[in-house]
């Protein structure tokens, strides 16, 4: 497949790697800010969250925000780790979703390891976020686990 772009002079080329890849990561930025969005499903969720986190060489936590529509608040990269792991404190969580006035969360983190399969601890982590957040009705949609593949805790049923 050929991805084809327009030149100074209104001529179509095709487009060079670098070109979209440049283009892709302009306009995942500007996606994920204040209702320029709407998710509404996991697969939203997994597109626009992706790129975001996928290149990491570090674990790295996310929260995307939403209001009661699903429309994007705001993205958060809001903890960072070592190459296998981070600390992600619930408090800090809490504090960012009343700040934002969220009604709605999707979790994200990434595996620098390629993986995508969700650990035991990830899946933990999600339980006990999700116990939190619901006494301050913040309701969460998904956990998102970024590697080679993009897994959604939604997609697997995995109980949360």
């Amino acid at each position: 497949m050929k991805l084809f772009i327009q030149d100074e002079q209104g001529q179509y080329v095709t487009a060079k790697t670098s070109e979209i890849i440049k283009e892709g990561r302009s306009r995942t930025r500007s996606t994920l800010k204040r209702g320029a969005e709407f998710i509404g499903d996991s697969q939203a969720a997994k597109e626009a969250i992706a790129l975001k986190i996928h290149s990491y060489q570090h674990e790295v936590f996310g929260c995307l925000f939403l209001d009661t529509k699903n429309c994007v608040i705001e993205w958060k990269e809001m903890f960072q780790g070592t190459i296998d792991s981070t600390t992600v404190y619930p408090r800090e969580v809490v504090k960012e979703a009343l700040q934002l006035n969220a009604a709605k969360v999707i979790f994200a983190h990434n595996h620098p390891s390629g993986n995508s399969d969700p650990s035991l601890q990830d899946i933990e982590l999600t339980k006990k976020l999700k116990e939190i957040l619901k006494i301050i009705d913040v309701k969460v949609l998904d956990h998102i686990v970024v590697g080679e593949e993009v897994t959604s805790f939604a997609d697997r049923g995995i109980e949360f």
